[in-house]
């Protein structure tokens, strides 16, 4: 049993222990190339998670890791593909105020999005719900933009690429295909300049930007690279678990 787990902790612990900060895992589910798993974004950010959350009740943090969430908002083309779960902003904010709700009424006041899964955008619904309740901390971790992957890996790509090869690899070999069976990743560029230098933004059409599903080669991925990164990035957001349980959300600015 490990205490930081909702799902793994019982009522006899949980009735004796001050909780200091709520953790909400958020993936997706959808393809990802073809050798990954369906779950990789909900597999891998539940996993990072924990490892940060284990680190942090080292530390003497009490955090608590809510069950993750595997219904996540898709782009253009990948809602027609099989199985592909999407669930637009509208549908995510009604179920992490329904949450927010439950956490506020049972006096936890600090919660932490985990955010597993680019398509996702959860700046915008904490920015809805915040007003609404003045007296919660409510913040955002986005994993895979913690600035080290490039300590790791060599190829670049969001999706199915060398980092979330990985990682899965790490955690979760037996569900991998030999990497021999992955398609390589590659992916066509917007024709519109703008978009490809960022100075605007238009969601990505799946399906006519990459043959397998993926946006990176995974073909360099290694389990002992995603080792090595999710132990440098869960000592990163341990130590923000510990610094938001023990600060006073009332006086934040200095």
């Amino acid at each position: 049993m490990k205490p930081y787990i909702l799902e793994q902790t019982n009522w006899k612990q949980i009735k004796h222990t001050k909780y200091d900060v709520a953790v909400l895992p958020w993936g997706a589910t959808e393809p990802h190339n073809y050798h990954l798993p369906y779950g990789t974004d909900s597999l891998e950010t539940a996993k990072i998670t924990e490892d940060a959350a284990a680190k942090a009740w080292e530390a003497g943090t009490k955090v608590m890791v809510l069950p993750v969430i595997p219904l996540g908002s898709q782009n253009t083309g990948q809602v027609d593909m099989p199985f592909c779960l999407h669930t637009p902003p509208s549908t995510q904010l009604l179920i992490l105020k329904d949450i927010v709700t439950s956490l506020n009424r049972q006096g936890i006041k600090k919660l932490v999005i985990m955010n597993g899964h680019g398509g996702n955008t959860f700046k915008s619904l904490i920015r809805e719900l915040q007003p609404q309740f003045p007296e919660m901390f409510l913040s955002l971790v986005e994993w895979f933009s913690v600035p080290i992957r490039e300590n790791y890996f060599e190829e670049d790509g969001d999706h199915a690429n060398e980092m979330e090869t990985s990682i899965i690899l790490h955690y979760f070999p037996e569900l991998v295909l030999p990497l021999e069976e992955a398609g390589d990743g590659s992916s066509k560029t917007h024709k519109l300049k703008g978009i490809r230098e960022k100075t605007a933004w238009a969601p990505r059409q799946w399906d006519k930007i990459s043959d397998d599903t993926g946006i990176g080669n995974p073909k360099k991925a290694t389990a002992e690279k995603g080792k090595m990164f999710v132990e440098d990035v869960s000592n990163t957001i341990a130590s923000y678990f510990t610094e938001l349980a023990l600060c006073d959300i009332h006086d934040l600015y200095e």
